[in-house]
């Protein structure tokens, strides 16, 4: 049978590692939008274009329809994105191969191999810090951010109503 502990003296440490936790998240959100608006700035995309490119970089090809889901934008903004993406050259329409009534976007390749030189800074920063954990920790830090990843995409669902 386990010692019973106080439960101040028990949750205090762990209490803190968990604001540390949440104030460092807020942190790295705050760093990344900065990171993202001077990438958008240098390719002269504004903050949701730049994140409807990357979703479609990193999930597609999306209809427009999903897409919309996956932004949480309605189905008017996103034709509107689309349209300045695919004028920029980043995206392009075509029909999906297995229903042609259905239209996708792809990314185009050139184009998010210029983006992604532009995060070539942090990508070699981030590959810098994972040199310091060992494969297991690096599991756990994956598995933290995919679900911390998830529970954002679920709180921004709650909060669309």
């Amino acid at each position: 049978m386990k010692p019973v502990l106080s439960t101040s003296s028990a949750s205090t440490p762990r209490r803190r590692l968990k604001a540390a936790i949440k104030r460092s998240l807020r942190e790295l959100r705050v760093q990344l939008s900065l990171l993202n608006y001077r990438v958008g700035a240098h390719l002269d995309l504004n903050d949701v274009d730049l994140d409807c490119l990357d979703l479609i970089a990193l999930r597609g090809p999306l209809s427009p329809s999903a897409l919309a889901r996956h932004a949480g934008l309605h189905p008017a903004t996103i034709t509107g994105i689309l349209d300045r993406l695919e004028r920029g050259g980043w995206v392009a329409r075509g029909r999906d191969a297995s229903d042609r009534r259905a239209v996708v976007v792809r990314p185009l390749r050139h184009r998010i191999a210029e983006l992604m030189q532009l995060y070539a800074g942090m990508n070699t920063l981030i590959d810098e810090i994972c040199a310091d954990y060992g494969e297991a920790e690096l599991k756990v830090l994956a598995t933290f951010l995919t679900q911390t990843a998830d529970a954002g995409r679920t709180a921004a669902e709650r909060l669309a109503g």
